[in-house]
């Protein structure tokens, strides 16, 4: 049995217990999906669309009808690393429904070089790695024969979507199009946070995916919501804690999910039964979680570019930066010459350390962000 120390959960998906809200927007996913839909969905990183998708696959209406996948491709660099990925989820996720299931699938997988057996309970065993990937056209061929012929409809979630735009083969697009839009057997979530490159996958008519999907953008849920989570959870351990401070939290982070939770643990271990979390608990709080990813922070900022740098810090300064290349600006932070903040930028973006949304920029970690503030 699983004991949950603490209910702000911050790695993973547990359980509806433990998730906060997104009632309208788990409503909207599983009618999309159910309806035979596929689904964008787009937020900025760490607004909650793993667990939100992780929350509408453990539903009864998903649950009792369709096999779930989910895989998160922001590591994947090849179509042959995203097909190994989906391979391995598969797998893993069929384990649970009995032995003729996934045999059923392996029996598919005429081009994998990795063997499946089972003990005396009937439970399998493989070993599947990279290198089994031989030809990944051949294996992404299988994996939707697969899915077409599966005795349930399947739905597949692939989270950081966008990052098929950088894969070393140029046509990864126009492949997965093909298969999607020829599986009828399977619905797909195409989950992504890098939101004009999502819009230009999905809206732009020359582009394979234009027009093949129903689009979903992910908000911060709101601040009433997030205090009565709060609050519930913090009752239950015979703890309190106060309106204002949920309500400083969600104005320092802008109600982001990731951030909302992490200060919430926190906060929730700092605070003895029977005692109130107030607003002056929360600076502790935050300073903690700062001083616990420091020597991260410093080891980060020692071997970045120098120019890189200077931006970086720049941009934290300003919150929201726009324009960043106009006189004004570099002339406000001190920066070289446009060219060089051009170039500045171009690395910032390639490593994730700053997103990019409406035209302006604002640095993607914001406890980093924090810590830079206090300390340039």
């Amino acid at each position: 049995m699983l004991i949950i120390r603490n209910p702000f959960i911050i790695n993973g998906y547990i359980s509806p217990a433990y998730f906060c809200d997104r009632k309208a927007e788990s409503e909207m996913l599983i009618r999309q999906i159910t309806n035979g839909n596929n689904t964008a969905l787009i937020s900025t990183r760490r607004m909650g669309k793993t667990g939100l998708i992780r929350h509408c696959f453990q539903s009864k209406e998903i649950q009792k009808t369709y096999y779930t996948f989910f895989i998160d491709i922001y590591a994947t660099k090849s179509l042959r690393e995203f097909v190994f990925a989906l391979s391995k989820e598969i797998i893993e996720s069929l384990k649970s429904s009995g032995k003729k299931t996934i045999q059923t699938f392996w029996e598919t997988m005429k081009s994998l070089q990795a063997s499946l057996t089972f003990d005396f309970n009937g439970n399998p065993s493989f070993n599947l790695g990279l290198g089994d990937i031989q030809s990944p056209d051949a294996t992404l061929d299988e994996i939707f024969h697969y899915l077409e012929q599966a005795n349930k409809p399947c739905i597949v979630a692939i989270d950081e979507f966008q990052q098929i735009t950088n894969y070393a083969e140029d046509n990864v697009e126009a492949i997965l199009r093909t298969y999607v839009q020829h599986c009828n057997n399977a619905h797909f979530i195409f989950a992504g946070s890098q939101r004009h490159i999502m819009g230009n996958i999905f809206l732009t008519a020359s582009r394979p995916f234009y027009q093949s999907v129903s689009m979903m953008h992910l908000e911060s849920i709101p601040l009433e919501e997030y205090i009565k989570f709060a609050q519930k959870h913090f009752k239950e351990a015979e703890k309190n804690i106060s309106k204002e401070a949920i309500e400083q939290i969600y104005q320092y982070f802008e109600g982001i999910t990731w951030y909302m939770q992490k200060v919430l643990h926190t906060l929730y271990d700092m605070t003895p039964v029977h005692e109130v979390a107030d607003v002056s608990m929360v600076e502790e709080a935050i300073c903690q979680i700062i001083g616990s990813f420091q020597y991260t922070y410093s080891e980060t900022l020692f071997r970045m570019p120098e120019k890189q740098k200077e931006l970086l810090i720049a941009i934290t300064k300003e919150g929201k930066a726009s324009a960043i290349t106009s006189g004004a600006f570099i002339k406000k932070y001190r920066l070289p010459s446009s060219s060089s903040v051009q170039s500045a930028l171009k690395g910032l973006l390639e490593k994730d350390f700053v997103t990019q949304e409406a035209g302006a920029y604002q640095i993607y970690d914001r406890f980093f962000g924090l810590w830079l503030q206090r300390n340039y």
